[in-house]
């Protein structure tokens, strides 16, 4: 769920470098799907008065909305900067083992890409 659809649209589109591969309905669309490297992602402004819920503010021990898997963490973090996100990712090696990045989107949905770190 998202707070403002033409914005959502936008910042996936530009400063992640995503496709819209669908949009509907057609006339005053108000339910997305986006892609990059076959990763989909499914944004949708309700019409009910839904507010966006990351997780972080319902449990503070979920870190992400979404866990993206992407074989070079440290090339996208590269990308996304030079497309204008802000801060700047920056890849970290996790206590866990997982080599990658964060970004929030406009309503604050935390994005992780990255991979483990024995992998590739």
């Amino acid at each position: 769920m998202v707070s403002d659809f033409s914005k959502a649209v936008d910042y996936y589109r530009v400063s992640l470098g995503v496709s819209v591969v669908h949009l509907s309905p057609a006339d005053d669309p108000f339910f997305a799907i986006v892609e990059r490297d076959g990763v989909r992602i499914m944004l949708k402004f309700p019409d009910t008065g839904v507010k966006p819920v990351p997780n972080c503010t319902v449990h503070e021990w979920v870190l992400w909305d979404a866990f993206i898997y992407c074989d070079d963490p440290s090339w996208l973090a590269k990308d996304f900067a030079k497309r204008g996100v802000r801060p700047g990712p920056k890849v970290i090696l996790r206590d866990d083992g997982l080599s990658g990045f964060e970004v929030s989107d406009p309503d604050g949905y935390v994005l992780f890409f990255g991979k483990p770190d024995n992998v590739g």
